[in-house]
């Protein structure tokens, strides 16, 4: 066996990470585990049961309703560090709260009444056929909203996405142009700057799905002339599952927008409780309701202990994770049907790999029972998520050690190929 697809060449790996002590800041409740699945549900970090325990504690336990004059200014603070560790944002420009899915829905229906505004023969929303579904449906029922077309674009999975990729479908009717800037599938990462110039050139608002981006790339929003953005943190950010999301708008553009979802905390002077809404100034006009402050909470030690490690750092240790499954793909499960469902590029691979098979279910539940946890994408995506925070060499060479027994054995068709209702 060639040294570097051996197990001690792992160990060597782990042995010079400079971010191998970074594991220890997450609880572990099994040693023997190998979780592949932090571009899902990132692993809990102590500090943030700590810091939990705080909040409900005291906090909320003996501060009561005295705490929110603490809380009320943390969605704006939080997304202010989100904005600076791992966003590429100046302050004021990013807010924690809601959803991903409602946050979609604020931006690209604030996008489109903009642009029919400005130019009411502007009835097109643009997006590929392959992004995240939650996605599509938001645009779809927008576009159903509206009396809009949502027309969506059939896209190369394994090609990452640029303006000339789109130069087919863009024209001075098209409002909003909704794109994820990494596939869930395939980890194929967008050219931001080069799709967010094709947009303002014909007029259209670009808004940005970074759920799969945010903690496992640098992003600069900022330097791209990024508008309009939204993310999840319960991924790379370990923010803990159902966590609030962020929604990012560009300064100029913050009072510009008039936003659908009219709520208490979007509102000037909120404790006036008065009888119409007039909207906040700035980032704080995209607020909706009282803020989940548990989960603000969450979020805010999953940032500072990124911030910590260092956005590069983690990229150059992804990019050599996601580098050796391919490499260990090719040699050992090649050979058993697998194919690349992710690109060969590093430049443009972000932070999981998906190996094609026809039995990549059966494959993927057998491995859960043997103590390595990945997930499944249909059709037949194999997804290996890669958390630099957390991950080992050596836990992704035993990984792929496990695959290529299991399916040479045979041992994964005992397993039904009917998909549970999660995958």
């Amino acid at each position: 066996m060639p040294d570097a697809l051996s197990r001690p060449y792992a160990e060597r790996l782990d042995a010079t990470d400079p971010l191998a002590s970074l594991a220890d800041e997450f609880v572990v409740a099994d040693d023997a585990l190998i979780y592949l699945d932090g571009n899902s549900l990132g692993r809990l970090p102590h500090r943030t049961r700590q810091r939990l325990r705080a909040v409900v504690e005291h906090e909320w336990g003996s501060g009561l309703i005295r705490s929110w004059s603490t809380w009320v200014g943390e969605p704006v603070r939080v997304g202010d560090r989100i904005g600076a560790v791992l966003l590429g944002a100046g302050e004021g420009q990013v807010l924690v709260g809601d959803n991903t899915t409602v946050n979609l829905y604020k931006l690209a229906a604030a996008a489109v009444d903009e642009a029919r505004e400005r130019d009411p023969r502007r009835t097109r929303i643009v997006t590929d056929s392959g992004n995240f579904p939650t996605d599509r449906y938001v645009l779809e029922g927008l576009a159903a909203e509206r009396g809009m077309s949502l027309d969506l674009v059939d896209l190369p999975e394994l090609d990452p996405i640029t303006a000339s990729s789109l130069t087919h479908v863009l024209d001075d009717r098209v409002a909003v142009l909704s794109l994820s800037l990494v596939d869930y599938r395939s980890a194929a990462i967008a050219d931001l700057a080069g799709i967010q110039a094709a947009a303002d050139a014909i007029g259209a608002h670009a808004v940005w799905d970074l759920s799969h981006a945010v903690g496992a790339i640098p992003v600069e929003l900022d330097a791209a002339g990024a508008t309009l953005a939204v993310g999840c943190t319960y991924k790379y950010v370990n923010g803990g599952p159902g966590a609030p999301a962020f929604l990012y708008v560009r300064r100029d553009w913050q009072d510009r927008l008039r936003q659908p979802v009219w709520g208490w905390f979007g509102q000037t002077d909120q404790f006036a409780m008065g009888p119409g809404y007039h909207p906040a100034t700035g980032i704080g006009r995209f607020a909706t309701g009282t803020p989940p402050m548990l989960g603000v909470a969450a979020v805010a030690e999953g940032v500072e202990l990124l911030g910590e490690a260092g956005i590069a750092a983690l990229r150059a240790k992804s990019v050599a994770l996601t580098g050796m499954v391919i490499d260990l793909h090719d040699a050992w499960l090649v050979p058993l049907g697998f194919t690349l469902a992710s690109p060969r590029d590093p430049a443009v691979r972000a932070g999981h790999v998906s190996l094609a098979h026809p039995e990549a279910y059966q494959a993927c539940q057998a491995l859960i029972e043997g103590g390595v946890v990945p997930d499944f994408r249909a059709p037949d995506r194999l997804r290996l998520g890669l958390a630099p925070a957390t991950t080992s060499f050596t836990q992704v060479w035993d990984a792929m050690d496990r695959l290529r027994r299991i399916v040479t054995s045979g041992d994964h068709l005992r397993f039904p190929v009917a998909r549970a209702a999660v995958t």
